[in-house]
């Protein structure tokens, strides 16, 4: 650009030569790459902008120093401004497993600014890294990788949680800057609860569950029949087709709505999420008939043994098997004195009871 200005400057041209040649000039000197920085891009949009008596010699030397000027400073006041960067906000791991939580520094003048990292809970930020040391839960599990990287050797369920790095630099004009980063640590499931019935009448509904919860994120459920995979949907396969059932994945229940003899076989479930799996034992489901003729014959029979023992009581009541009173044929008594009183002794009582009187 110089050795332009400085051509043009001293080969004086016509008045139309010369208009010529500035605007060559400047379509010259605005064909900037796009790597060129913004700013400078402005400044020389700026200067063509000004009247054609800015071509001359001095004129342009005075707007470049001013371009050069503008572009130190600002590259000074960026250099004064503490800048952090992440490379990964969301990161996750499997429990017992390392993770690095990464807190870059990309520009700072301070020499040794304070780093502070904070775990935030539902019940507020607690310190992680403070006065260069690690603390919390986190002691003897974490160490710190310069300049501010933190890194977890043995991550447990527990540190699933939203993490801030702090750094501040006092001798920097923007001195404090912070970054926030999401950590979930994958717990892998444990060996779930099964509940298959033993035996179900044949056309009845039935009911499997399935339950696990220790794994992270929360787990998702799957029934399987004599090792074969048990879809969603019955109508999607040929085995299942004739079922009528419905399989919840988010709870782990399988209902059966009509069971058939086809549906009788081993059940297992497995519980599974992104950090793994685990099943549960099979257990076996029988699907019997419900025999009527049987019910109807064992009802009849029931029927019959009712009536006759109703019959023989009957008998014994009316021979007298059943009567508490006995008769000796000498129910009356000559009282000692002819007082016209009839007396009737029992057997039971031993007493003589009133039986008639009459006056003479």
């Amino acid at each position: 650009m110089e050795n332009s200005i400085r051509h043009m400057s001293l080969d004086p041209l016509p008045s139309a030569t010369r208009g010529a040649a500035r605007r060559k000039f400047w379509s010259t000197s605005l064909s900037l790459s796009p790597s060129t920085p913004k700013l400078f891009r402005l400044l020389c949009a700026c200067t063509a902008s000004l009247t054609e008596h800015c071509i001359d010699s001095k004129m342009a030397i005075t707007r470049l120093a001013c371009l050069l000027t503008l572009l130190t400073t600002h590259c000074y006041v960026s250099v004064l401004a503490v800048v952090l960067r992440t490379v990964n906000d969301s990161p996750w791991t499997d429990e017992f497993d390392r993770i690095e939580l990464s807190c870059l520094i990309e520009s700072i003048s301070t020499t040794n600014p304070r780093i502070e990292w904070k775990k935030i809970t539902s019940e507020g930020p607690s310190y992680v890294y403070y006065d260069r040391k690690i603390s919390g839960a986190l002691e003897n599990r974490a160490v710190i990788r310069e300049p501010a990287t933190l890194l977890i050797t043995n991550a447990t369920r527990s540190d699933t949680a939203k993490y801030r790095c702090e750094v501040t630099a006092a001798n920097d004009q923007k001195s404090f800057d912070e970054i926030v980063i999401d950590l979930v640590v994958r717990v892998k499931p444990v060996v779930p609860k099964c509940s298959v019935p033993k035996s179900v009448p044949f056309g009845k509904s039935a009911e499997l569950t399935c339950v696990e919860e220790e794994g992270f994120p929360k787990s998702q459920y799957q029934w399987f029949k004599n090792r074969e995979e048990i879809p969603d949907d019955p109508k999607t396969s040929l085995k299942f087709f004739n079922s009528s059932y419905t399989l919840n994945a988010e709870t782990g229940t399988l209902k059966f709505v009509t069971v058939r003899k086809e549906d009788a076989g081993d059940y297992y479930c497995r519980a599974k999420n992104d950090a793994g799996y685990a099943e549960c034992p099979a257990q076996n489901m029988e699907v019997y008939d419900i025999d009527v003729v049987g019910i109807i014959l064992g009802v009849l029979v029931v029927v019959v043994v009712l009536l006759c023992i109703t019959a023989g009581i009957c008998c014994a009541y009316k021979r007298g098997f059943f009567s508490s009173q006995k008769q000796t044929g000498n129910n009356y008594k000559v009282p000692a004195k002819g007082d016209g009183v009839d007396y009737v002794r029992t057997d039971d009582e031993g007493d003589f009871r009133h039986k008639s009187s009459f006056v003479i």
